[in-house]
């Protein structure tokens, strides 16, 4: 425990520059008493620390201090290369010499676990330069003029202030204010036909929690699918929301958004989805289905 707080009081120094002892000792909930010794400690172990009487005075480090290498557990530093390592990852960055001369630093292999590919099956690069570029756009603060193709509108251009790339329920999305709406949007990465960073700077502004479901509406839907199913029952929902029923069926009921892409989604499971509740939606879907019916009857 005392090996712990001494760490931490290295590395709070580290932050802040100085402290004083009740304001360590009230940090981390010991006694003044406890925190002089635990200087003694630190300094006896030849940790440039030292002490300041007076108004100004304090508890401080050796300016130009680093944590010598030894004093992280092999656990710490295999930690800290797989983190650098999924960063790098993540920044689709080829070539990471932090995580290079960390490793060969403390003589620790990183293992590459984690691959990411931002592209969709059979589209190489469009997809990964997309990414980068909304990114960059992020960071810089740029808007971007991009063409969209809207679930309840035709493809249309716009201009965007990017905020915020988002991973959600195996889809990238983008947060961003646009221009032409006057409001805040989000943005589905693979409906973004088209992109170009502006030279026109923005001033950051987070986006509004509200907002990203303040225009759906949802509702109660129960579902039965055949146990054939369950490949894909177990990738469209939560395993909380599934019930198996002694027969083989998935019994699904989930909270869902009202719009033409529930009916879309439930349309792609084809004749092996059951709407069971609302009555409405059962109507709703069966019209859509004898409409794809006629327009493709031979």
């Amino acid at each position: 425990m005392q090996e712990s707080r001494l760490f931490k009081i290295v590395y709070y120094l580290l932050d802040k520059g100085k402290a004083t002892a009740p304001e360590l000792a009230e940090k981390f909930e010991v006694s003044v008493r406890t925190i002089y010794r635990d200087i003694d400690a630190l300094s006896g172990a030849g940790i440039p620390i030292y002490t300041e009487a007076g108004r100004n005075g304090g508890i401080h480090l050796m300016n130009n201090f680093v944590l010598d290498r030894s004093l992280l557990s092999e656990e710490e530093k295999t930690e800290i290369l797989d983190a650098l390592q999924g960063l790098s990852t993540i920044q689709n960055m080829k070539n990471n010499d932090t995580l290079n001369k960390l490793s060969a630093l403390w003589g620790i292999s990183s293992e590459n676990w984690l691959e990411v590919d931002f592209s969709r099956w059979g589209n190489k690069q469009s997809d990964n330069e997309k990414f980068e570029l909304l990114k960059s756009a992020i960071i810089y603060h740029k808007s971007v003029k991009i063409t969209y193709a809207g679930s309840s509108e035709s493809v249309s251009e716009r201009i965007i202030h990017p905020l915020k790339l988002v991973y959600k329920s195996r889809d990238w999305y983008l947060k961003a204010y646009c221009t032409e709406k006057q409001d805040y949007r989000l943005f589905k990465l693979t409906r973004i036909l088209e992109w170009e960073i502006l030279n026109i700077s923005f001033i950051h502004h987070s986006f509004p929690k509200q907002e990203e479901n303040s225009q759906q509406i949802y509702n109660q839907i129960t579902l039965r699918f055949p146990k054939e199913m369950a490949y894909r029952v177990y990738d469209e929902f939560d395993r909380a929301e599934v019930c198996q029923q002694e027969n083989g069926d998935f019994i699904v009921s989930v909270q869902m958004p009202e719009d033409m892409w529930l009916i879309s989604f439930l349309l792609s499971f084809g004749t092996q989805v059951e709407v069971i509740e609302p009555d409405y939606l059962k109507d709703i879907l069966a019209q859509q289905a004898r409409l794809i019916y006629e327009k493709n009857k031979s």
